[in-house]
């Protein structure tokens, strides 16, 4: 499998797309393509290997992760993933992006329930899915143990974690989640995060300054 990250909006954000080297499918991992040029880079990605999207799946249902729900849906009709606990974040969207100063025309989105599971299986893909609430009520962690990646939303950062001061967040619920659902993966998982760099589980269980595993 081949995952591919692209920064974008104006919160530095990183959409995920994964697909298979040798079938057109691909699944999306949040959707907070923003700008004109946001869009370009990945329509030009997408085009060119001929890819056929199968599903959306949302960490969590912040303004960043889903500035571009509206627009792709319109394009794709494929199911949207989320935890129930953040539908109502989802529902809100437009209130959200008041709050930061922005505008959002988000249509009514029927989303697919996610719950914590083993062995998920859509189409050509298999992972593991992680309830990692903290950053937000229904934040979801994605796990591929055959590749040793995780697409951890805004759980975990390189050398630093999601913040907590948001709606239902909370600081003790994120460092359980980290502590006991994140650390527990095999060391040399690849963490990719909602903002930022590239980390690892070894690196960051032994040197976030926020959670260091016990």
């Amino acid at each position: 499998m081949i995952i591919k990250s692209f920064e974008v909006n104006p919160f530095s954000q990183n959409t995920y797309l994964i697909h298979q080297e040798n079938t057109s499918s691909a699944i999306l991992f949040d959707v907070g393509f923003y700008s004109h040029s946001d869009w370009e880079l990945f329509d030009t990605y997408f085009k060119n290997h001929k890819l056929e999207l199968k599903g959306i799946f949302l960490t969590h249902a912040h303004l960043d992760h889903i500035f571009g729900l509206k627009k792709i849906l319109s394009r794709f009709d494929v199911p949207v993933y989320l935890h129930q606990e953040d539908e109502i974040l989802l529902k809100q969207a437009k209130q959200q992006a008041a709050l930061f100063g922005f505008k959002l025309d988000l249509v009514s989105v029927e989303t697919i329930r996610l719950n914590e599971q083993e062995d998920f299986v859509l189409e050509d893909f298999k992972f593991t899915i992680l309830f990692t609430p903290g950053h937000a009520p229904g934040h979801l962690s994605f796990y591929f143990p055959e590749q040793h990646w995780l697409i951890a939303g805004d759980t975990l950062f390189a050398g630093s974690i999601g913040r907590t001061d948001l709606y239902k967040g909370d600081l003790n619920t994120l460092e359980k989640s980290i502590r006991e659902k994140l650390y527990m993966l095999p060391q040399e998982t690849i963490v990719y995060s909602g903002h930022g760099p590239l980390t690892t589980i070894k690196r960051e269980s032994k040197t976030n300054s926020f959670v260091r595993a016990l």
